[in-house]
């Protein structure tokens, strides 16, 4: 945003310096302690913990209070780990939360600064643009032809003039014009702040697909273990007449049975994915986003400002009159431009909104500000202004001028809006229009200039723009160029599967250029929205099989695009900036607003926010969100695998009346490994280099289907099966107890590390996945390591594990049970690459 003054507004300094008065933020951020204990209430909670004090409680009861403590000790670690991971989370979340917090525009020292809505003051100066959400409650100081829609406080749906001294208020939107608000009221002082205070919390917050569809998952898993636990219990108790203990390997079997970690994990993605994705200069307002991305079959994108740079320049100029036509190419702003073409300039300049923000008017203001004697120059006072429309895309603006000079008029507007008020000839009409193909296969932005013929007296002047008489003055040509990495970024879609179709309110000439320039598919084929209004549905669903390129699209024009496309099975992404684009982005699967050039109203119907408009931005988080869900996938394999054997070996010795194997601290301990690992570990993991050369997922593919369910029960039942055959044959060869669960339990550690590094990828072996570095896994392989060894080998915490002392032959064979356990996927995975 160029700086200003607050003369533009009618303001000096010192009055602009006198409203500035400082009252704080709207909002109190809460303290890291409160944080923290919020997590830790929730943590202490959750069925887990409560089973783990469960079992430390029954301990002391038995007389056991080393096995109590050290249970409780473990406990603290888990505890200690999941707050670590739980502040992360939450911290990603408050990060994105202030990036994507509504903006608001200030003038504040004489300057507009674009500041968060939430540290507006009582005081600032609001600069309200069309598109904007209204930061905070105010006193209008300055109107220019401002409507706003109310319908939030009022119901009414239909916007609302308004006039100087009219109030405005805080979540309306600026349907037209601009004005200068002074603000009266913020946050809970404002009209909607006191709505606000009325609702309370009473709307309680939605849960994406993922996160129903996995809580309906794990209710169905605690009825199953509920039952299993209840008949441990029962066994133990009738086959052994010990009901305390029965009840303690019940609890055990409930903490080896329940996959607590699920829901936490998919909330954990989706939250760190969000923030990894931001790392793409993309922000995400609607997390389901990032489980929709990985589906995307179709991107719908606007030309200027995502495929293009957005950085306008004028480049050639064309005027024509009775005497004949003469175009002229502007390769240096410098030049001095002949009177003919330097009052084209001026006129199209006139014709622009005064210190506009839109870069096409910015390059023609720049344009004609150089030229000599500019009459912009001079002291003008903007009096009557006629805006685009709909059914005309053209505006008109009326200066003063110093007496005794007349006022000044002039138009600008797209070719065939400005032809059509000047109701030139067919010999010039076609003269021009020929000029104006000859632009824009040169892929330039053509805007047509024209001058009203004013009436004598200002009482006179016309309610509307087609009621003047209009002169033809000539053509601007603007050159966008073409952003870097498009071309590449739109094979890379083709190869994933995905359709680029680019949108534009351009000339068809200079869609098909720039579509051939990108490398779009089919870019001779191209339709513009008035081919567009004559087609019927069956038709358009034909021409959407093979046209990738439209032009002249109007908003509500991308909306029937956008519902078409979803009656045709795709997923659609789609982008947009203005208000009117609020119905498309809503209606789209992945609604994507432009972030340094979209109105509030855009940003708040998106999904996702891209904070550099470029399309690259936007291909990179496809790829992101589909490693989020390949990571998720894996982890959810390796929880639903390493919870099998884990059950199984809980619920057999009970059954069998054999030797009790786990206990609830060798449960404990298996936590401190599972939790990073499915949490930590599978989250950081990089995408897979040819992620990006696979097919969009089906939006219809629910997680835990047979796909990732059967190989996850495979996985896990081999490992069961290996456990167990250690457990059976250490005590068919007559070892002890404690030889037999130290066997057995070392095993199952080996086994569960190899679960992880199998389960990293689904195609790359483990040797592979190794030379991918992921510094979350070195720390848990390593830290479980270590801390096995020191069970294994420190007497103290020995005995609490009632295991005997291993020798290193017992360890290889412990090592060979874990490598032997996975080794069947490794070689499946290689015949899954060889298909």
């Amino acid at each position: 945003m160029p700086d200003t003054d607050a003369k533009l507004f009618g303001l000096s300094e010192n009055e602009a310096a006198t409203l500035l008065r400082s009252e704080g933020p709207n909002e109190i951020p809460q303290s890291e302690s409160k944080r923290f204990l919020i997590i830790l209430k929730d943590i202490l909670f959750e069925p887990m913990f409560s089973l783990i004090i469960a079992c430390g409680l029954i301990y002391f009861l038995l007389g056991d209070p080393q096995d109590a403590l050290l249970l409780l000790f473990f406990l603290g670690i888990i505890v200690l780990i999941t707050v670590v991971q739980e502040r992360r989370t939450q911290s990603a979340l408050l990060a994105l939360r202030n990036l994507t917090s509504p903006r608001a525009l200030v003038l504040r020292d004489g300057q507009i600064r674009r500041i968060p809505g939430r540290d507006v003051v009582r005081g600032d100066l609001l600069v309200l643009n069309e598109g904007d959400r209204i930061a905070a409650d105010g006193v209008l100081r300055e109107v220019h032809h401002l409507a706003t829609d109310e319908s939030l406080l009022t119901g009414e749906s239909a916007p609302v003039l308004k006039g100087l001294s009219d109030s405005v208020f805080a979540g309306t939107t600026v349907t037209q014009g601009r004005a200068l608000s002074s603000v009266t009221a913020t946050g809970i002082k404002a009209e909607m702040g006191r709505i606000g205070r009325l609702l309370g919390n009473s709307i309680p917050s939605e849960k994406t697909s993922l996160q129903n569809e996995t809580h309906n998952f794990v209710r169905r898993l605690a009825w199953i273990a509920l039952t299993l636990c209840l008949s441990v219990v029962l066994a133990f108790g009738f086959l052994r007449a010990d009901w305390l203990n029965g009840v303690l390997s019940g609890l055990t079997l409930a903490m080896a049975i329940l996959p607590n970690e699920l829901p936490a994990v998919i909330f954990i993605f989706l939250a760190l994915g969000a923030w990894r994705i931001s790392k793409k200069n993309v922000l995400t307002r609607n997390i389901q986003a990032i489980e929709t991305l990985g589906t995307a079959t179709v991107l719908c994108v606007d030309k200027t400002g995502t495929i293009t740079l957005n950085q306008m320049q004028v480049v050639k100029l064309f005027i024509s009159d009775e005497q004949g036509s003469c175009p002229l190419s502007v390769l240096d702003e410098t030049i001095s431009l002949p009177q003919p073409f330097q009052k084209l300039i001026e006129t199209a300049a006139l014709a622009s909104t005064p210190n506009p923000i839109d870069p096409m008017e910015k390059a023609i203001l720049k344009l004609a500000i150089s030229c000599k004697g500019s009459l912009l120059t001079q002291n003008l006072k903007l009096t009557k202004s006629y805006p685009l429309s709909t059914h005309l895309l053209a505006m008109t603006q009326i200066w003063a001028t110093p007496s005794p000079a007349p006022p000044k008029a002039a138009t600008k507007g797209s070719p065939e809006s400005i032809l059509r008020l000047c109701r030139l000839d067919e010999h010039w009409e076609s003269r021009i229009l020929t000029q104006i193909h000859e632009m824009a296969t040169q892929g330039l932005r053509v805007i047509a200039v024209a001058q009203p013929t004013l009436p004598s007296q200002d009482h006179q002047l016309k309610t509307s723009q087609e009621d003047y008489n209009f002169t033809f003055i000539g053509l601007v040509g603007l050159m966008d160029p073409v952003r870097d990495h498009v071309s590449s970024s739109i094979q890379e879609c083709r190869r994933a599967g995905i359709r680029v179709i680019m949108m534009t309110g351009d000339h068809a000439e200079t869609a098909k250029a720039i579509a051939q320039q990108i490398g779009l598919k089919n870019p001779k084929k191209v339709l513009t929205g008035l081919q567009l209004d004559q087609m019927n549905e069956y038709e358009l669903k034909q021409h959407l099989n093979h046209t990738s390129c439209f032009a002249r699209i109007r908003p509500e024009q991308k909306l029937r695009l956008v519902h078409t496309l979803k009656q045709l099975g795709e997923t659609v992404a789609m982008t947009g900036d203005g208000v009117n684009d609020a119905p498309a982005l809503k209606s789209a699967q992945i609604g994507i607003a432009m972030g340094a050039r979209g109105t509030d109203v855009a940003r708040e119907s998106a999904d996702l926010v891209l904070t550099h408009d470029d399309f690259h931005s936007i291909v990179e988080s496809i790829r992101v969100g589909r490693a989020i869900f390949d990571n998720l996938k894996n982890a959810l394999a390796y929880l639903l695998a390493i919870h099998i054997p884990i059950a199984g070996m809980s619920i057999i010795p009970v059954l069998f009346n054999l030797p009790l194997l786990l206990l609830p601290v060798h449960i404990a301990f298996l936590h401190l490994i599972i939790e990073p690992a499915c949490s930590i570990v599978f989250e950081a993991e990089p995408p897979h280099p040819q992620i990006m050369s696979q097919p969009p997922r089906s939006a219809s593919e629910a997680l835990f289907n047979r796909k990732l369910i059967i190989p996850s029960l495979v996985q896990g039942g081999v490992v069961l099966c290996v456990t167990l055959a250690v457990f059976i044959i250490a005590l068919r060869r007559g070892q002890s107890p404690k030889d037999a669960r130290a066997l057995t339990f070392t095993t199952l550690i080996f086994s569960n590390l190899s679960l992880i590094l199998v389960n990293r990828s689904w195609r790359a072996s483990i040797l592979q996945g190794l030379k991918t570095p992921n510094q979350a896994l070195y720390w848990v392989l390593i830290g479980s390591l270590i801390v096995l060894s020191l069970i294994l080998y420190v007497p103290f915490l020995r005995d609490a594990f009632q295991f005997s002392m291993l020798h290193f032959t017992d360890l290889l064979i412990t090592w060979a049970g874990g490598i032997l356990s996975i080794l069947w996927f490794e070689i499946w995975k290689r015949f899954r690459r060889s298909e």
